[in-house]
């Protein structure tokens, strides 16, 4: 690939991609560094990018195994692949409106949400976030992580209801005005 054609994928998706690789590494050093990784593998790489097709999966595919090739070289040097939380402030969300206990619930909730799917295994969480953040179809997200639509379609119920699960648990499931 060549350096006009990166360029021109940063400026299209790359803040896609850096998000993508924020909400794997959960840190915002690693993800910088993926960030970069991502980009210069493509670089590197001798592939033709087809712009009629959707060319952000294949930087998304890139980040993936990425991660993936560095969590298992973690993992064998330190015996253990161990996660850090993502840094309070890191990620927000602005509610607008006249209602603020409503804002304010809809926000904790959300921060809730985040924190359930950053506890979940990688095989739930990395197709949750593919799906519900940035919108790929299921097929997409089969072709990035190299498993089966019908795998992905089954992580993706079986993280919902486990979102779910933990969500009533805190106390979300009931009704609360």
């Amino acid at each position: 690939m060549e350096a006009r054609e990166i360029e021109r994928c940063i400026d299209e998706f790359g803040a896609d991609v850096y998000r993508f690789c924020l909400k794997l590494c959960m840190n915002r050093e690693d993800a910088e560094d993926l960030y970069q990784q991502t980009f210069l593998r493509a670089l590197e790489r001798e592939v033709t990018l087809e712009w009629e097709k959707n060319p952000r999966a294949f930087f998304f595919a890139v980040a993936h195994s990425q991660w993936k090739s560095s969590r298992r070289k973690a993992a064998r040097r330190s015996g253990i692949a161990q996660c850090t939380n993502m840094e309070e402030g890191q990620e927000h969300t602005v509610c607008s409106g006249e209602d603020i206990e409503a804002d304010y619930f809809r926000r904790e909730m959300i921060s809730e949400i985040s924190r359930i799917i950053q506890d979940l295994p990688d095989k739930f969480r990395v197709p949750l976030i593919l799906f519900y953040l940035f919108e790929f179809k299921v097929e997409q997200i089969a072709e990035m992580t190299g498993k089966p639509p019908g795998t992905v379609k089954s992580r993706l119920f079986k993280g919902r209801k486990i979102v779910k699960k933990r969500l009533e648990e805190a106390g979300y499931g009931e009704e609360r005005f």
